[in-house]
């Protein structure tokens, strides 16, 4: 993107300068790559090339695979460069809740795969990466006590976490979290993906998939395998998985660089409806309030709307202490599951479908990405049984 991304630049910013872009584009160079012209072969061809499906095809080179890999939009242009830029240790759920819901054994040996993640995430793209922890902040008196038993938890199996109480308000400490630049990552391992054999297309949608073939507009694809590794609309392009996912927006807004404030760590508010971020230049950039609007927001639509922006806005100003002017406010489309965990299913023979991170797809979503190429190559994967139990 040509944004410009010095202080200066931003002064008086309006908000709808660029529409529905979000920040992690500034500063950001962008390898294009081309549409799909003619039809390709492979042994396997992942459709979406966002964070998921990237984690995917890496997974797919390593294990000797020809790739071809083929999004509707640009890599990283769906939630996976749209989203908070939180990585974050276990499952969507707390981690007494994920016990509570997936058995002790099974819960603790994910947390670790998670934290293993991100070790992995800041190995591989560590340009993007920031080790600083993350904050969970209560809103309320249940809330502090919902804390103290994740700390509770999290302290019987091990893993580091430490109240906490500061300007954000009284709640968690997470040392092993981090936060990164997502959009920027997702194009790191595209190009590193192409400069191992890979063959990416961007601005290629996939009209149909099955029979050992994707076709998409400009040609058709033919392959032993088939991967669908997109997050938000998955039950549209895979009618099979609808009653196991479900499509809704999540929105999101940014600022020019507010010195009046400065919060050293990312913050998880209110149940982690409302979160937000001050990047190294000063932004802050925020997102939530889906909850107060839940109904308008189970949608595929993936344009921001006036009464979410408006909420987070005042989350921004009455809460964060943020009073400079807006630069950018966007939306993107996800998947929720019906259970704590996402989907790992074979909808059709040939088919494989990874999705449903419940907003929260950045780390187990890179797990669930070298899962499925596993399995879908051999037959099988060590982190399925831990997953699917």
């Amino acid at each position: 993107m040509d944004s410009p991304t010095s202080s200066d630049s931003f002064k008086d910013a309006p908000s709808t300068r660029i529409p529905n872009t979000p920040a992690w584009g500034d500063g950001v160079v962008a390898e294009s790559f081309p549409a799909l012209a003619g039809d390709a072969e492979a042994d396997v061809c992942v459709v979406g090339l966002g964070g998921s499906g990237l984690s995917c095809i890496h997974e797919l080179l390593r294990l000797g695979q020809k790739v071809v890999g083929v999004d509707a939009g640009i890599v990283g242009g769906g939630a996976a460069g749209r989203n908070g830029g939180f990585l974050l240790g276990g499952t969507a759920e707390f981690h007494h809740k994920a016990i509570a819901g997936l058995g002790h054994a099974r819960a603790r040996e994910i947390y670790q795969l998670t934290l293993d993640e991100i070790g992995r995430i800041s190995a591989d793209t560590a340009a993007t990466v920031r080790r600083v922890g993350s904050l969970r902040i209560a809103a309320s008196d249940a809330e502090e006590r919902d804390c103290d038993l994740e700390l509770k938890a999290m302290l019987a199996d091990g893993f580091p976490a430490e109240p906490y109480k500061g300007q954000e308000g009284t709640g968690l400490y997470f040392p092993s979290d981090a936060v990164f630049n997502p959009l920027e990552r997702c194009r790191m391992l595209a190009h590193n993906a192409a400069g191992d054999g890979a063959e990416l297309h961007e601005q290629t949608r996939a009209i149909s998939i099955g029979d050992g073939k994707v076709n998409t507009l400009g040609g058709k694809i033919r392959c032993k395998h088939i991967i669908v590794a997109v997050d938000g609309k998955l039950e549209i392009l895979l009618p099979e998985i609808a009653g196991r996912v479900r499509t809704a927006r999540l929105q999101m807004l940014s600022t020019i660089p507010a010195p009046e404030v400065d919060y050293p760590y990312p913050v998880y508010r209110r149940w982690g409806f409302d979160y937000w971020q001050q990047l190294p230049d000063g932004r802050v950039v925020i997102g939530g309030c889906r909850d107060r609007f839940e109904a308008s927001e189970w949608t595929t639509d993936s344009e921001p709307t006036d009464q979410v922006q408006e909420c987070i806005e005042s989350v921004l100003r009455s809460v964060v202490g943020v009073q400079q002017p807006v630069a950018r406010r966007w939306a993107a489309s996800v998947a929720y599951s019906n259970s704590i965990l996402p989907v790992l299913e074979q909808p059709r023979p040939g088919v494989w479908a990874i999705g449903g991170y419940n907003g929260t797809g950045n780390v187990i979503g890179a797990i669930y990405g070298r899962m499925v190429a596993q399995i879908a190559v051999t037959g099988e994967s060590e982190l399925r049984a831990v997953f699917e139990g």
